[in-house]
């Protein structure tokens, strides 16, 4: 029989898209701090370019920055965490069209579980409306996509900052004896 025991907690992992970055960047970084902790990874801008599908929402161009925080997350703070990237969404809108979409996640080791509010036959009810999303596994070595990973996470340019993070995390898990 297995014995229930805590996980490590993960690394918290944010994905921002955007047109319009001029308008939110500072300020939302800001509040992003203040709630999560210090940032310890920002990418450069990464031309979002797999899909139009926020296009009509967004504008263009679309580009992402994904965003890292030093403090480690208890995995079962992600339904939490989606609902206050839900919140900050909603409070930057212009009308009923977001500025930016947030996509937060958490990174382990073993994988990244991203936060939906949306249902669909992979994905896990975890509570408060929101659905975990096993978006990309790590084995032998690197981060392998699953069938319904979508195809930003699964290009080799968000993976290649995944595998930084995941080192990084798994630096930090080291350095704070949770390996």
């Amino acid at each position: 029989m297995s014995q229930p025991q805590a996980p490590r907690p993960g690394k918290l992992f944010l994905s921002i898209l955007s047109a319009k970055w001029e308008l939110f960047q500072e300020e939302l970084a800001s509040m992003l701090q203040l709630r999560f902790g210090e940032t310890d990874y920002i990418s450069p801008f990464i031309p979002f370019t797999e899909t139009d599908y926020y296009n009509r929402e967004l504008g263009t161009p679309i580009c992402r920055r994904i965003l890292t925080f030093r403090p480690l997350v208890a995995l079962d703070r992600l339904a939490e965490i989606k609902l206050l990237t839900n919140e900050l969404e909603t409070r930057f809108s212009r009308g009923t069209n977001r500025i930016f979409n947030l996509d937060p996640g958490l990174l382990t080791l073993e994988r990244l579980v991203l936060a939906s509010g949306k249902n669909f036959t992979h994905r896990i009810y975890i509570g408060r409306g929101i659905w975990a999303d096993l978006t990309l596994v790590f084995v032998q070595g690197d981060w392998v996509d699953l069938p319904w990973t979508f195809p930003d996470y699964a290009s080799e340019k968000l993976k290649a900052h995944l595998r930084a993070i995941r080192y990084d995390y798994y630096l930090q898990l080291k350095a704070e004896n949770l390996l």
